[in-house]
């Protein structure tokens, strides 16, 4: 795919992506009890999830009407009745479950594919006023400053998030936390997957895993990490495209004892 082709729809999509967050900041409740209902355990759904799904689709359907694109709310549509080139992955509400509690810790996320591979992501944080970019062979910025993974290479000096959804077993996940605190990694865990990517990218976390995530969840991040040069599992390849399945993204200098400590394969 033409490199203007892609730049293109980025610039668009930055814009795009500013006016669905400007919604979702109107729409974020106030702190306290939860505003939405429950899909699953601690899975949650808003208002606003479907308000800002509706909005990107019906602009980037409006700008590009060529090309397909996939929603966490509204499925996957397929524009031109057989498999585009490019391909659109919202996440309207990454980390609904802050969202719904008026917590700050949430964003807006969406990634383009083109032939089955990142081209370009946005990961927007307006409550936190940040803003992730990438174009593949641009380089990733936060707020227009470039960014690069972190230099850790000591798992005792490294800061791990451990994502979590009602798909994995409590026995699974607090395995996965027990490998990682026996090579002294101190474990966090924050309720947006695709920000904890974002902040693998920008060096803030030395490493992100998640045992079954949807391509949703981590298309916006996927060009923003391989452009800051973090290390990331085979996702698009070993099936991240149509299924929910592991993820992990770790500083370069960590790759091997994480990706060996976990089970995880590396790029």
């Amino acid at each position: 795919m033409k490199s203007e082709a892609i730049r293109r729809r980025f610039e668009a999509a930055a814009v795009v992506v500013e006016e669905a967050a400007a919604l979702a900041m109107r729409m974020l409740p106030a702190p306290g009890m939860a505003s939405g209902s429950l899909k699953g355990a601690q899975d949650w759904l808003t208002e606003a999830d479907g308000a800002v799904e509706a909005l990107i689709a019906g602009r980037i359907g409006a700008l590009f009407p060529d090309d397909d694109f996939q929603g966490e709310e509204g499925g996957e549509r397929d524009r031109t009745g057989a498999a585009s080139s490019l391909r659109w992955v919202v996440d309207p509400i990454d980390g609904t479950s802050n969202f719904a509690r008026g917590r700050l810790r949430w964003c807006v996320s969406l990634g383009l594919l083109a032939d089955g591979a990142p081209a370009a992501g946005l990961v927007t944080a307006p409550a936190l006023d940040e803003r992730f970019a990438a174009m593949t062979g641009c380089g990733a910025t936060l707020n227009g400053k470039l960014i690069h993974a972190a230099e850790t290479r000591d798992p005792q000096a490294a800061m791990i998030e451990i994502g979590w959804g009602s798909k994995v077993s409590a026995e699974d996940y607090t395995a996965m936390i027990g490998r990682m605190m026996a090579l002294g990694v101190a474990p966090r865990t924050g309720g947006s997957g695709a920000l904890a990517l974002a902040d693998v990218a920008c060096g803030r976390l030395d490493g992100y895993i998640e045992l079954s995530i949807n391509l949703w969840d981590v298309a916006g991040a996927l060009p923003i990490l391989a452009e800051a040069g973090a290390a990331v599992s085979l996702f698009l390849r070993d099936g991240g495209i149509t299924g929910a399945i592991p993820i992990l993204a770790v500083a370069p200098g960590l790759a091997g004892v994480i990706a060996d400590a976990s089970g995880l394969s590396l790029l």
